[in-house]
C-alpha cells in the first residue's frame, strides 16, 4: 500500500461553525444527550455538546472489501472531533432521535459515498471517556461489507484505502489514529478472540 500523503494540522474555526476556506462544520447539528445508562435524557447543538462535555451516542462501522481487507482513511483537517487523523472506522454521531442501527447504515453509505449497502452488524457497545479534554460518547461497533468501489466524501475523508489486518497493525505504530477508533479496534480484537 503506497504511502498517504502528509497533512497539516486543523483548520481554524470561526465563531460562526465555518472554517477559513468557508467549508460548514457539523457545530449546529441537534443529537441526543445520554445519562450513564446510555438513556436519552435531552437534545444538544452538537458543538455544545462537545465544548460542556455531554454524554452521547455514536456509531462505528468497520467496513471490508470482499477480500476481507479493512477501510482506512485520514479524516479531513476540516472535523471538529480529532482532525487529520487515521481511523479503520467509518461513522459519526447519532442525531437527536436517531437509533444507532439507522445512524450505522446512513454513515456508512455517507462516508463510503456508496449505497444499497445491507444492513451493518452489530457487534457490541462500550463508553468511551476522552482523556485529553470532559466528556465521552456511547460507541456502538458495526461490520459491514462493501461489494463495489468506494467514493468517500472529500470533505470527511483525506484519504483511503483498503489494507489487510497485517498492515493495519504495522500502520498502527506508524500513523497517528483517532484514540477512540484506536479503542474500539482494540476491543474488538479481544472481542473476536473471545468468541
Amino acid at each position: 500500500m503506497s504511502e498517504p500523503p502528509a497533512h497539516s494540522g486543523p483548520a481554524a474555526a470561526d465563531d460562526d461553525g465555518t472554517t477559513e476556506d468557508g467549508s460548514l462544520l457539523s457545530v449546529h447539528e441537534v443529537i441526543d444527550i445520554v445519562d450513564e445508562d446510555d438513556n436519552v435524557i435531552g437534545t444538544s447543538p452538537r458543538g455544545e455538546a462537545y465544548a460542556r462535555g455531554l454524554l452521547h451516542r455514536c456509531a462505528f462501522i468497520l467496513a471490508r472489501d470482499p477480500a476481507g481487507r479493512i477501510f482506512v482513511h485520514r479524516r479531513t483537517a476540516r472535523k471538529l472531533v480529532f482532525p487529520a487523523l487515521y481511523d479503520m472506522f467509518v461513522g459519526g454521531v447519532v442525531g437527536a432521535g436517531e437509533s444507532y442501527d439507522a445512524t450505522a447504515l446512513r454513515e456508512a453509505e455517507e462516508e463510503l459515498g456508496v449505497s444499497g449497502l445491507p444492513q451493518p452488524t452489530h457487534l457490541f457497545t462500550f463508553r468511551y471517556d476522552r482523556q485529553d479534554q470532559p466528556g465521552g460518547w456511547f460507541s456502538a461497533v458495526y461490520e459491514v461489507r462493501v461489494d463495489g468501489p468506494v467514493r468517500p466524501q472529500p470533505e470527511e475523508v483525506a484519504w483511503h484505502g483498503f489494507v489487510t489486518e497485517e498492515e493495519l497493525r504495522q500502520r498502527l505504530a506508524e500513523w497517528e489514529f483517532v484514540p477512540d477508533g484506536l479503542e474500539a479496534y482494540r476491543r474488538l480484537v479481544r472481542w473476536r478472540a473471545e468468541r
